[in-house]
């Protein structure tokens, strides 16, 4: 049996032996596919891939997940390379989890576990704080009975780090209350959110949000659109905590742009709970901006990843463009006939982009012409921002514009339309 390391070892990274999982219905390369994308969460939660291994199963062991056969097979890898971590590319449930560290001798994490892992380096704000706490309490609660001594010798390792860490240190009736206090604590961000998003709609200018796979582009897109100097790095989930800046249009008028949080295959329950503060954002936006990797030969199935979580948010209904990203590149996926091929690195397309935005955003406009008092300049600059305006004329005390409003701003200045 493998040598549990001590926690008074120092080790600079952990040495995972990741566990493949076929069900039933599904492909070998779609588990191949998983594996890899379990190897880059690894990699980006700072540990190495030292070995892997496969299990094709059609009944799901209540005991083990994977069989006693499969876990004697993992015990011996493990021992062989030097592994300290094992991985399942599945959720397992606590009983599982217990099982399989007393059968193998070593640390036991799934998939999400990995990705709560990533979350909780990534989150900066508050808000990214509270809610990468919360999902991690809320998995970790069920896992903590029976594991107390074996977790309190893996502080600092990969799926126990982070805000959730103290849970390591609470039992279960104090985790319990740690979880209401974040609720609570949540509910205030959004109660604050909500402020804010009336505020802002009380002058409606439209939110636009960038959605899409991990890793796509989504924050070079966001740099290449408004100069936002957002955090990139090639790594999966390098943005977390959302950022909103202002996009001016090519007609002059100006809207939000969102960029948030990476989709990704079987994105966490907890996150999708817990983050829907964040989510709020895709939530009250007229139009999602959809990227994809134009380079990945994935780039149908990681498509089609996002439209089933926005699916799964209620959300799949909002007016999308699906844009291309990574144009600069030797491209696998060309996209829809109505998708937009852009480089976000390089620039390339991001004209056509905006032109496309506006074409969409323009739906829902009325075409009128407004008389205004010639004092009234300030609504003349305000139709320039947030409407498009073809054309105004001085005449007499008055000036005359004819422009495209969206309903909201018709309303609101519809005292001085001449075309009732």
């Amino acid at each position: 049996m493998p040598k549990r390391l001590s926690s008074e070892k120092k080790r600079e990274i952990d040495k995972a032996l990741i566990v493949g999982v076929r069900r039933a219905g599904s492909s070998r390369r779609q588990m191949e596919l998983s594996l890899a994308e379990l190897t880059r969460l690894i990699d980006t939660a700072g540990g190495e891939v030292v070995a892997k291994i496969s299990q094709e199963i059609k009944r799901i062991d209540p005991v083990t997940f994977i069989g006693s056969g499969k876990v004697l097979e993992v015990r011996e890898l493990a021992e062989a390379v030097g592994a300290d971590t094992i991985v399942i590319d599945d959720e397992i449930s606590p009983v599982q989890n217990r099982n399989l560290e007393k059968e193998i001798g070593l640390f036991v994490i799934d998939r999400t576990a990995v990705i709560l892992d990533i979350f909780a380096m990534r989150a900066q704000t508050k808000e990214g704080r509270l809610q990468v706490e919360l999902a991690q309490m809320e998995y970790l609660a069920p896992r903590l009975v029976g594991r107390g001594e074996l977790f309190s010798q893996q502080v600092g390792r990969i799926g126990t780090r982070g805000p959730g860490e103290t849970a390591l240190e609470y039992d279960r009736r104090s985790v319990r209350n740690r979880i209401s206090h974040l609720r609570g604590q949540l509910e205030g961000v959004r109660k604050h959110r909500r402020i804010h998003r009336m505020k802002r709609e009380s002058v409606p200018i439209p939110l636009v949000s960038l959605v899409g796979y991990t890793n796509a582009g989504k924050s070079t897109l966001m740099n290449a659109l408004t100069g936002a100097g957002v955090f990139v790095e090639d790594k999966l989930f390098a943005t977390l905590d959302p950022t909103v800046r202002k996009l001016r249009l090519p007609s002059g008028r100006i809207v939000l742009l969102a960029d948030t949080v990476g989709f990704i295959r079987r994105l966490p329950h907890e996150l999708v709970e817990s983050f829907k503060a964040t989510f709020e954002e895709v939530e009250n936006s007229y139009l999602l901006l959809a990227v994809v990797d134009g380079s990945d030969e994935e780039a149908p199935a990681q498509l089609q990843v996002v439209r089933d979580v926005l699916s799964e948010l209620e959300m799949s209904q909002k007016p999308l463009i699906e844009v291309v990203n990574k144009s600069d590149l030797p491209s696998a996926y060309r996209g829809e006939k109505s998708s937009i091929s852009v480089s976000a690195r390089t620039g390339a397309g991001v004209e056509e982009l905006l032109g496309e935005i506006e074409r969409v955003l323009r739906i829902e406009f009325r075409r009128t012409t407004l008389r205004l008092p010639m004092e009234r300049g300030d609504i003349l600059s305000k139709l320039y921002s947030t409407g498009h305006v073809f054309k105004s004329i001085y005449e007499g005390d008055c000036i005359l514009v004819e422009c495209e409003l969206h309903q909201k701003y018709y309303q609101k200045y519809r005292r001085y339309a001449v075309n009732f």
